[in-house]
């Protein structure tokens, strides 16, 4: 028996709008990974000039026009991203963020001469797949679709509920796990950044809303009070989120936070994006499995990525090992037979 159809109450994307939102997430992942390797490099030039690398405190890199390019590039990427959410579903440009790991990778293996190994490439692969796989069954509806909906979803009762929450466990976590745990443990810090960050995207989302209506004319930002109230909540809580993920890296190694900081921050975005926006509200049962599946095929791509890099493996090794074993166990094979014979 066929099951009914969901009746769909939320207002749809009109199709333009969700391949802007699109096409500006993708963008954004391809400057933000680029932008990375520029700044590698020319903190690379700026090191064998001998000047005083930045980790050691130097500033040497405020003279080199190409670490500016990278910070340029950068930049870029991030309008785009924030853009993207007045355009597409807050579940769908998150989890996107991860293709920018794949650039990074590829263009280091380029420009860097960083190897990528065979469990590299193949992470590569799955997370493209996995990012297919989330486009087709992402969300198409939410709730809000203006500024003043926004406004007015920001007093909701499950979503002041859900901030509270944030706010309460990361008193808690700073108080009571940090000084215990937070050196042993790289979930304490994480836990705080992705909480504050679902919070950031949220924000960011009324701010992208509010630009996107100032530019067509709807809504004067300059004059709306909640505009610059929701503007100074997102520069906060990137300024937060950005402290604690700064800690987490200076002690625990980058290829474990990256893919724990990624699946936490993006569950619980897509926690914050469905109480406030109700995206998942109007999905059928095969989209939100496709979706399921999806994250959960480009977690491991990003697992991958990150846990094995350093390891080397190539598929040259890989044929000479299955060669190697081939001939032992050939020689096993008539050694056996010998000694039946005999």
């Amino acid at each position: 028996m066929k099951s009914l159809p969901l009746v769909n109450n939320g207002q749809d994307y009109d199709s333009n709008s969700f391949v802007i939102g699109l096409v500006l997430a993708l963008t954004s992942s391809l400057f933000i990974g680029s932008s990375f390797i520029i700044k590698k490099i020319a903190l690379r030039k700026i090191n064998a000039s001998g000047n005083v690398r930045a980790s050691a405190g130097g500033y040497g890199y405020l003279k080199q026009w190409m670490w500016w390019l990278g910070l340029i590039t950068m930049g870029v990427g991030e309008a785009a991203n924030l853009l993207a959410y007045a355009f597409a579903p807050a579940a769908l440009v998150t989890p996107l963020g991860a293709l920018s790991v794949i650039v990074t990778a590829i263009l280091s293996s380029r420009f860097l001469n960083e190897k990528l190994n065979v469990i590299g490439k193949i992470g590569c692969f799955l997370c493209i797949i996995g990012s297919i796989i989330f486009i087709i069954h992402s969300p198409k509806s939410e709730e809000i679709k203006t500024f003043s909906e926004l406004m007015d979803k920001l007093c909701d009762y499950l979503f002041l509920v859900y901030v509270a929450s944030i706010i309460v466990m990361s008193f808690i976590v700073k108080v009571i796990f940090v000084p215990r745990f937070g050196n042993s443990n790289v979930v304490v810090y994480l836990l705080m950044c992705s909480s504050i960050g679902s919070l950031t995207v949220v924000f960011c989302k009324a701010v992208a809303l509010g630009i996107k209506e100032s530019i067509h004319g709807k809504l004067s930002v300059y004059s709306h009070f909640m505009f610059w109230l929701v503007l100074a909540a997102s520069i906060f809580c990137i300024i937060v989120q950005m402290n604690y993920l700064n800690k987490s890296l200076d002690i625990f190694n980058t290829s474990v936070v990256t893919p724990v900081y990624y699946v936490m921050f993006t569950v619980l975005v897509i926690i914050a994006s469905g109480i406030l926006f109700r995206e998942w509200h109007y999905m059928s049962t095969e989209d939100v499995v496709g979706c399921s599946c999806g994250f959960l095929v480009v977690t491991t791509a990003v697992f991958m990525l990150n846990i094995f890099k350093d390891m080397p493996i190539s598929f040259r090794e890989l044929n000479m090992n299955a060669r190697v074993r081939w001939t032992n166990n050939i020689e096993d094979l008539q050694s056996n037979n010998y000694t039946l014979n005999a």
